[in-house]
């Protein structure tokens, strides 16, 4: 005959292993689609905000802007007049 004690232990370990599946499935079923939800709403309100910024700076069709050019500032040195080396085969 199994002692009493490992039929406990085995009992408890089982009611363990349900719960926490059962905690798990509740998890997944309920509290986690909501904060889905919850993130999603907040992602979609953040590019909504970005999108109205984007409209009030946006410019008019057909306007150039010109912000400023990578080469004007590199050719800014006082070592002298930047020159593109080629080799020569």
């Amino acid at each position: 005959m199994i002692p009493t004690i490992l039929i406990i232990g085995f009992i408890r370990t089982v009611i363990v292993i349900l719960i926490i599946f059962y905690g798990f499935r509740l998890i997944t079923r309920y509290i986690l689609p909501l904060f889905v939800q919850k993130t999603i709403r907040d992602m979609q309100t953040k590019m909504q905000e970005q999108m109205r910024e984007q409209q009030r700076q946006g410019k008019r069709e057909g306007e150039v802007t010109i912000e400023g050019s990578k080469y004007q500032q590199r050719n800014q040195s006082k070592d002298g007049e930047y020159v593109d080396f080629e080799e020569v085969e």
